[in-house]
């Protein structure tokens, strides 16, 4: 209901989505993946990247972020 409202479309337009009735347009893919806060290739399967989100955080903070994940992959360069 929720997407359905967001995007101004039916909740059986949504349906034809998930059963694979039909397709969204290129522009409905990059509005769904706005609202689910994705890439388009990952709706698509083409992305199998992991990501986390640093939206709200502060530039020190995502520092400190990069190097919490370098240090637990073992890298030591610096940033």
């Amino acid at each position: 209901m929720e997407l359905a409202k967001s995007l101004h479309v039916s909740k059986q337009c949504i349906s034809n989505w998930e059963n694979d009735n039909i397709l969204p347009s290129v522009e409905m893919l990059v509005k769904i993946a706005k609202f689910f806060g994705v890439s388009t290739d990952a709706l698509l399967g083409l992305e199998n990247a992991k990501t986390v989100s640093v939206e709200g955080l502060t530039d020190a903070q995502i520092d400190h972020i990069k190097l919490f994940i370098d240090d637990l992959r073992g890298d030591r360069r610096e940033l």
